[in-house]
């Protein structure tokens, strides 16, 4: 049984699509739905209408880039890219990711009290 697709996590977009532009590089918005979506191993959803504002707020954050480019199949597109200073913001990103998933791992491990 395939399980449902899930909505991103609420507040977790950003750094999502910040750590795909690091590992990946420049992709524009489709693609880069697709592999956040295929890095997921399918578990997230994105759409249009979920990516793209999401997009607009790192581009005016200053932490993305965005050029005309042209796709694969030669249509004109929007590539995205990260900047130095999306690098620093994923960086710091990821350090309180990891504290705010340690800690909510603690509440999971307590023992019953019976």
């Amino acid at each position: 049984m395939v399980p449902d697709k899930n909505d991103v996590l609420y507040g977790s977009l950003g750094m999502l699509v910040l750590q795909t532009l690091a590992a990946i590089g420049p992709l524009h918005g489709y693609r880069l739905a697709r592999r956040i979506e295929q890095i997921s191993d399918n578990q997230l959803t994105l759409n249009q209408g979920t990516l793209y504002p999401a997009l607009l707020k790192l581009q005016q954050k200053e932490w993305i880039a965005a050029k005309w480019g042209e796709s694969e199949t030669g249509r004109r597109v929007k590539v995205y890219s990260l900047t130095k200073a999306g690098r620093k913001q994923l960086e710091s990103q990821e350090s309180r990711w990891h504290r705010t998933t340690g800690i909510i791992d603690r509440f999971f491990k307590i023992p019953n009290e019976a």
